[in-house]
Order: structure tokens, then C-alpha cells, then sequence
């Protein structure tokens, strides 16, 4: 299987930025795209940003589109979600995802097949 650790969460102030990281291990296919969801208290799982493995494709959530940057560094096994100019409203618990699907945004669509414990972000105005 695959073991997905988050960390960068904290408290953020309005217009802030902060980085998350996923540290990925055990089982690894070529396959696999990797991303990001959260979830805010109340509300469904949304999808965030997704890469593929090579890091040549991203698709991102509309809410998110030019404040937030994922990318890889395959050879740390790690993928991070780097989160500029934020909002009260981006206030959740966000969660590292590895799922075996054809292109990023089918991870929107699909979900994803392994999933890390979660890192809040909290972001005060």
C-alpha cells in the first residue's frame, strides 16, 4: 500500500501564504496521480489541485486557479501544494491523495485511492 504524511497546516492570516507538503512511501506505480482535496466543517470533500507523475499536467479547482501552485519532487517522494493570497473560505482540513487514474482532473471526477490523515489550515481575517 501507500502511506501519505501531510504537513505545512497552521494558521494563516487573509492574504497569506503557506506551503503544504506530502511525504509518499511504500508501494509507488508510474501511474499514479497525486493531488490534494479538503474538506471545511459541514461541507463535502472538494477537490483542490491534482499532477500527474511526470509533473507535466495540472488541473486545479476554479476556486483555487492562480493562488495555488502543486507541484512534485520525485526524488524526495514528496508533492506539495504551495497556497498564495488566501481566504477566510480556504479554512479546511486538507488531505494528500494518490489515486491510479489517466489524467489529473479525472481525480476531480474519480477521487483518489489512498489518502493521507490531514492537515488543517486555518485562515483568519
Amino acid at each position: 500500500q501507500v502511506q501519505l504524511v501531510e504537513s505545512g497546516g497552521g494558521l494563516v492570516q487573509a492574504g497569506g501564504s503557506a506551503r503544504l507538503s506530502c511525504l509518499a512511501s511504500g508501494r509507488t506505480f508510474s501511474g499514479y496521480i497525486m493531488g490534494w482535496f479538503r474538506r471545511a466543517p459541514g461541507k463535502e470533500r472538494e477537490f483542490v489541485a491534482a499532477i500527474n507523475r511526470s509533473g507535466s499536467s495540472t488541473y486545479y479547482a476554479g476556486s483555487v486557479k492562480g493562488r495555488f501552485t502543486i507541484s512534485r519532487d520525485n526524488a524526495k517522494n514528496t508533492v506539495y501544494l504551495q497556497m498564495n493570497s488566501l481566504k477566510p473560505e480556504d479554512t479546511a482540513g486538507y488531505y494528500c491523495a494518490a489515486g491510479y487514474r489517466p489524467t489529473p482532473e479525472d481525480m476531480r471526477l474519480k477521487g483518489a485511492d489512498y489518502w493521507g490523515q490531514g492537515t488543517q489550515v486555518t485562515v483568519s481575517s
